[in-house]
């Protein structure tokens, strides 16, 4: 029996260890060999957080990039205190997605003013976006999220579906966050037509599998950067490897900063996460409803 990081205690699944091995880029001779060590190692009531840094010092022996990977979840965590930086990769998400995007609006509803941390909008629709963040393992939010994400969100769409510049535009309140909802929280957005994203919800679909799909990886992840190089990135709203590749590749002075000898080993571990600098190509711009 292994002890999560709610505290809560259940059966050590080695497949689970294997499959998150595989989706980090370990072989499955590689993944296997980790399990082996693993096993013989545990004892009940380890913490999954101890399994996990086993693992994850093994791996980075083998294969930095597949290590890197493994530890998403700690590198979304590290992005810093503040929600701003969550917020603004959020952002990318949808942006991944095709929608325009706006983080951080102060927008007027039919009866008050609301600051919104993400506003999408492409395909006729209009996300409304609150991010929650939070650096605590296990931690969970709770049902009074929804309901005041919920409230505010129809105050916001009550102004709007009179303005004419939104009237052909569907609107959807979302909550995302980079740890689990509580089972009241999708209950009730489940009848109220709410949108949840999280690690790992929708199944298939959650902040895991949209990172290694879209590749969005946090800057956070990458061992070329130091600490205070990340924290500047941060600051300036480079949260992604993505971002910080077109940065890199488009002479952005906020990457100026960077070393020659340094730049080429960023470049270099970006390019073995799948990360390549982009084609300079015109850009197509989707026609979005004048305002936020």
């Amino acid at each position: 029996m292994i002890r999560k990081a709610s505290g809560d205690l259940e059966a050590f699944n080695p497949e689970k260890l294997v499959q998150s091995l595989l989706a980090a880029g370990a072989d499955q001779q590689m993944a296997d060999e980790i399990l082996a060590d693993i096993s013989s190692w545990l004892v009940d009531g380890v913490s999954t957080r101890e399994i996990y840094a086993r693992a994850l010092s093994t791996l980075g022996h083998r294969m930095k990039a597949a290590a890197g990977r493994y530890r998403m979840k700690d590198a979304l965590m590290q992005l810093g205190n503040s929600g701003r930086p969550f917020e603004v990769f959020t952002g990318e998400i949808f942006k991944a997605r095709g929608y325009a995007v706006k983080v951080g609006i102060v927008v007027q509803g039919r009866s008050i003013t609301h600051e919104m941390d993400v506003i999408a909008t492409g395909k006729g629709r209009q996300h409304l976006v609150e991010c929650k963040f939070s650096q605590m393992r296990g931690s969970h939010v709770s049902i009074q999220v929804p309901l005041y994400v919920h409230s505010r969100v129809n105050d916001i769409v009550a102004l709007r579906r009179g303005l004419p510049e939104y009237r052909s535009l569907v609107f959807t309140g979302w909550v995302v966050t980079n740890t689990r909802f509580s089972t009241d929280s999708v209950a009730y957005a489940r009848t109220y037509g709410l949108e949840l994203l999280s690690w790992d919800y929708p199944y298939g679909d959650g902040i895991k599998d949209i990172i290694e799909r879209e590749r969005l990886y946090p800057i956070t992840v990458l061992s070329s950067l130091s600490l205070r190089d990340k924290e500047t990135y941060i600051a300036k709203d480079l949260v992604t490897c993505s971002q910080l590749v077109h940065a890199i590749s488009s002479d952005d002075p906020s990457v100026a900063a960077l070393a020659a000898k340094k730049r080429g080993a960023v470049l270099r571990e970006l390019a073995s996460l799948g990360i390549e600098p982009p084609r300079r190509e015109p850009a197509l711009h989707e026609h979005t409803p004048s305002g936020v």
